[in-house]
């Protein structure tokens, strides 16, 4: 199924976004800045503070004594290590609750988008989006805002001080350290960003592919597709090779570039001090300390040029994650409305297609599905049978006409009550790794084993499940694999009858099972329908024997 079109967003939209994710740990924030702020200005002045100490030892600079400029170092050397290490940990405690807490809300968002979002879409796009999407966005949040702000403020500082020694110096030593911090990452950034959300897309396809192939082994086996399935994946590899290869050469040009202006900012200093001592303009000691601190202080906005790198990765992960967060279901969730009453359920003038399709799926559909029967709805695939079922869960809103229940239309009707009143069982049963009794009770959390036992039977899946070693116990394997597409359907359907719904929708619910099961789960179906409505969907002419009322599709 065909999800709003990703938006591309600028990498300062991106950047305003994740941002805005901060505010609950905002006080946390400040402090890790105010923390990194001052570890730095401690390592900075480290050298400066040495070359105090020498130019003192040497004679030529006598404003403080040696030993209180030695007293000075170590104290900065103490703190530079404490505040390094609690600026890292506040970091990393804002970046790991903030990912918590994205993933929460990503799941949120899928909560609502699904099950429309979900039916057909990349699943391994999506992985790749709650998996390794959001793990990079740690690096935005531990390495790349408090760096942004302790990089502004430690070099608007070391330009003050350095343009204390003289201001033509002050001037020389912010032009470095804004090319550095911010021309070189921008450039860097514009330069690589096609590629890093290209690299981020690409990673999601070739986890997607990896999923299809992990699934359908045995079929690739089978038919002999395996080589032609390998080289498909080794061809989206080789391409997602190029495109780390290109964000590393931008890489490698980015560092030289930092490394060259921050050797001519400090040839430059250098000239420049030296020129205004000459004159006069400046003493020794005022030039000599100008150029150490221009040479000692590019940290922090180095870091910043480094960071451009990361990023490309980072905000196109940010620009994934924000466009899920931000789309829009196909379908709102009906959070106050009416109940789901009992009564006739009437489909009148349906027409319905999907985004992606030319034609309608459904076109002026009309039938009126009672209570205490059983209603067969038969025809060919891709007529448009489970899309009706899917319309009548609301998953889905009809294009014309409408959907009522006893009177009701379904678009008014709560979608928790509509939901928990009706049992649908889908062509494909989603099988958890967990227990076959967990599997079953999903339907009713509270259900005692009896009843989950009286379930199975009504689906005809008891006495196989007796026969297995720990019965209800076992454990089922990731997907369900270790049992049949059969067995999988029984479980299913015994989900319905556990459900204790007024109304079961089952979308081809014995397609995969024998004829001798069937019979026994249409048996069930025939006794539970007093006081239920029950629609059964199937293109086989067989299972539409059980049906009071057979509509033709």
């Amino acid at each position: 199924m065909e999800h709003n079109e990703e938006k591309m967003r600028s990498s300062f939209q991106v950047m305003a976004g994740l941002i805005g994710m901060v505010k609950p740990l905002l006080g946390f924030m400040v402090l890790a800045v105010l923390m990194g702020c001052i570890g730095n200005l401690a390592a900075t002045f480290l050298t400066v503070f040495g070359g105090y100490g020498l130019l003192s030892a040497a004679g030529v600079y006598d404003g403080k004594p040696f030993y209180v400029i030695a007293a000075v170092l170590i104290i900065f050397a103490v703190f530079r290590g404490i505040l390094r290490y609690a600026e890292q940990s506040c970091n990393h405690f804002i970046a790991f609750k903030l990912l918590a807490r994205i993933r929460h809300q990503v799941f949120a968002a899928l909560r609502k988008l699904a099950p429309a979002r979900l039916d057909g879409s990349g699943k391994g796009n999506l992985i790749s989006i709650i998996t390794s999407d959001i793990e990079l966005l740690e690096v935005f949040y531990a390495h790349t805002i408090s760096p942004v702000a302790i990089a502004v403020i430690t070099s608007v500082f070391m330009s003050v001080f350095i343009g204390y020694q003289h201001p033509a110096a002050g001037v020389l030593a912010l032009v470095s350290y804004v090319v550095v911090g911010a021309v070189i990452p921008l450039l860097n950034g514009r330069k690589g960003k096609e590629s890093g959300q290209k690299y981020r897309d690409s990673f999601g396809e070739l986890n997607t592919a990896v999923l299809d192939n992990l699934y359908g082994l045995e079929e690739l086996l089978q038919y002999g597709q395996t080589g032609k399935r390998m080289e498909k994946m080794a061809e989206q590899t080789e391409e997602l090779e190029k495109t780390s290869k290109r964000l590393k050469k931008d890489e490698n040009v980015q560092r030289i570039s930092t490394d060259t202006v921050i050797l001519v900012a400090g040839i430059l200093m250098l000239v420049l001090c030296g020129y205004f001592v000459r004159e006069g303009e400046m003493d020794f000691y005022q030039g000599v300390i100008a150029v150490i601190a221009v040479m000692s202080s590019f940290g922090p906005a180095a870091a910043l040029s480094a960071l451009s790198n990361n990023l490309n990765h980072t905000l196109a992960s940010g620009n994934r994650v924000l466009n899920i967060l931000e789309e829009k279901p196909v379908v709102e969730d009906v959070r106050e409305g009416a109940e789901l009453e009992e009564g006739t359920v009437a489909c009148q003038n349906i027409g319905f297609r999907y985004q992606e399709a030319q034609d309608g799926v459904l076109k002026n559909f009309n039938a009126d599905f009672e209570p205490g029967k059983i209603h067969g709805i038969f025809g060919r695939s891709g007529c448009g049978k489970s899309t009706l079922l899917k319309l009548m869960m609301r998953f889905y809103e009809a294009d014309q006409g409408k959907i009522t229940y006893g009177g009701e239309n379904v678009n008014n009707i709560r979608t928790d009550s509509l939901r928990s009143g009706i049992a649908y069982v889908t062509q494909e049963t989603f099988l958890f790794h967990d227990t076959i009794e967990n599997n079953i009770r999903i339907a009713d959390e509270n259900a005692t084993r009896q009843e989950v036992e009286d379930a199975a039977k009504k689906a005809s899946i008891h006495e196989f499940i007796m026969s297995l070693p720990k019965g209800y116990d076992s454990r089922l394997t990731e997907l369900g694999d270790c049992i049949s597409g059969g067995e999988k359907q029984r479980i299913g359907i015994a989900r319905a009858f556990l459900h204790k719904s007024r109304m079961i929708l089952l979308d081809e619910p014995t397609s995969n099972i024998d004829s001798l099961n069937e019979g026994i789960i249409l048996k069930s179906l025939k006794k539970e329908k007093e006081g239920k409505l029950i629609l059964l969907v199937s293109h086989r002419k067989s299972t539409m024997g059980i049906a009071d009322k057979v509509v033709q599709m």
